[in-house]
């Protein structure tokens, strides 16, 4: 992992804490929260506070998250908002806590001037002993105050100074104006410097947990899912199932996750998507299938260039990778044109030939795609990354020194782009009116058309041809299949 830390790529923008005031703020707030404290003098710390570093010395990588409920958090900085969440179970985490302290960010800087701040994240079920249980999980509440609770003493002095503006005679209470003195000795002037963080409550609709072997709970589509990562799970005698209003399928069966992505309108073809070089993007696939399969075979890749990938392929025999003949097929429909290649859900190449549709699942769609296309790497560090680290360990040398020096130099540089490259454009907060959601196609948005020929050619999908003919239609095609801008 060293070549990962070295090359920014694991550990990156975290927060390095080495001056004695932050280190004593920091043990204050580990005091409260764990009854321990740290010996070291310098450490790094992540969004939520925690360091990986102090969870060495103390034996428990969970200390500010135990038995993953309720996590906690320490701030000694509003910057933290820049730096990753390690170690989360729950994928919306990250972004709850970073709006958390965006909505709060003049404030917690004042705190944090003078204290650590402490907090939690609490999604308001006490326990996860079942999958049901992760259907509970609809909202996550951010509550937070200094370690000397200024917060809490400064709501009280409000409290105080409310109650002598508006009641009857209070200029003439000397216990409440004595209570507001000595309160005051605390807080400060509450009038000119307002201290007040607001607890924040946040809607969770799509997220994925580490519980049970990895679970990705959908709950924005039209269609309710629960996929597991673990399929023994459906074998496991303690777990119930049988959800109502919601599918439950195991990533295994990817013919029904495609089946599934299709009706609700979650995926799209690179091929086709708005504003993607599709080409680019699948040359790029094709390459980190290749270095995989050359790793794996004892095949010389040389100096990792395309050329030498191609050289290593040629060199393969029965041994090039499945995934090559489809993935192809569809690179030379994009330079050359010609006959669209139809690759259904079965075909090795399908879920590395499309990508998440615009909309509020986009992300966590992206990341699902990632576990079903597992060579594809870049895609997989950017959505995935306690998967992709898990995976790397497990790599050969020339594959992790060709994937880190690619993700240096093509991602690292500039992260955003390339995200927008491959993912498209990060989705709006705007919610779609409902004519657009009902004229939603498995593979984008039905526009205006004339006569059912063309609607049909835009959706890409027609009844016995791998598609949906109808939403109301109970013929259910048995392969979802890749469809070109007009049809087969």
């Amino acid at each position: 992992m060293k070549r990962l830390i070295e090359k920014g790529l694991m550990f990156g923008n975290m927060i390095r804490v080495d001056s004695p005031a932050w280190v004593a703020r920091y043990n204050r707030a580990l005091k409260l929260v764990t009854g321990r404290e740290t010996a070291l003098t310098e450490f790094h710390i992540d969004l939520a506070g925690f360091s990986p570093e102090i969870g060495d010395e103390l034996g428990d990588l969970d200390y500010l998250n135990p038995e993953g409920a309720h996590r906690q958090f320490i701030l000694l900085t509003t910057e933290q908002k820049t730096a990753p969440l390690l170690n989360a179970d729950l994928s919306v985490l990250r972004e709850l806590l970073k709006q958390f302290i965006h909505d709060n960010e003049s404030q917690l800087f004042s705190l944090t001037a003078r204290d650590a701040v402490v907090g939690e994240m609490d999604d308001m079920v006490w326990q996860v002993k079942t999958p049901a249980d992760l259907l509970q999980i609809n909202r996550i509440r951010i509550s937070a105050d200094t370690t000397g609770n200024h917060v809490a003493s400064a709501d009280k002095l409000t409290a105080l100074i409310q109650r002598f503006r508006t009641e009857p005679g209070a200029w003439y209470d000397d216990v409440l104006i004595a209570r507001m003195i000595e309160q005051a000795k605390e807080t400060g002037d509450v009038i000119r410097n307002p201290v007040h963080l607001d607890v924040g409550e946040y809607d969770v609709p799509d997220f994925w947990t580490s519980l049970f072997g990895g679970v990705y709970v959908f709950r924005s589509p039209r269609e309710k899912a629960m996929i597991f990562t673990d399929a023994s799970i459906f074998t496991d005698p303690k777990y119930d199932l049988h959800l109502p209003d919601v599918k439950v399928m195991a990533l295994q069966d990817s013919n029904a996750v495609a089946m599934w992505l299709a009706r609700n309108a979650l995926a799209e073809p690179i091929i086709t998507a708005k504003g993607a070089d599709g080409a680019a993007i699948l040359r790029q696939k094709i390459d980190f299938i290749l270095v995989d399969a050359a790793t794996k075979l004892g095949i010389d890749t040389g100096d990792g260039t395309r050329s030498a990938l191609r050289r290593a392929a040629a060199r393969m025999g029965a041994g090039l990778p499945p995934e090559i003949r489809g993935l192809s097929a569809l690179l030379r429909y994009a330079e050359e044109g010609g006959a669209w290649p139809v690759i259904d859900s079965a075909d090795p190449a399908y879920f590395y030939a499309i990508r998440a549709s615009a909309g509020p699942a986009r992300d966590l769609v992206n990341q699902l795609l990632t576990e079903l296309a597992p060579h594809d790497v870049r895609a997989l560090f950017i959505m995935h990354k306690p998967l992709f680290y898990k995976r790397y360990q497990a790599w050969d040398e020339a594959k992790k020194e060709y994937v880190a020096n690619q993700l240096a130099r093509e991602y690292q540089i500039d992260k955003q782009g390339t995200r927008e490259a491959l993912f498209g454009p990060e989705p709006g907060m705007e919610e779609p009116s409902p004519s657009a959601a009902s004229a939603a196609g498995p593979w984008g948005p039905v526009r205006a058309a004339s006569g059912a020929k063309l609607t049909e050619a835009v959706t890409g999908w027609r009844s016995g041809a791998g598609g949906l003919r109808d939403r109301a239609d109970p013929v259910v095609p048995s392969k979802p299949a890749l469809r070109g801008p007009w049809g087969k």
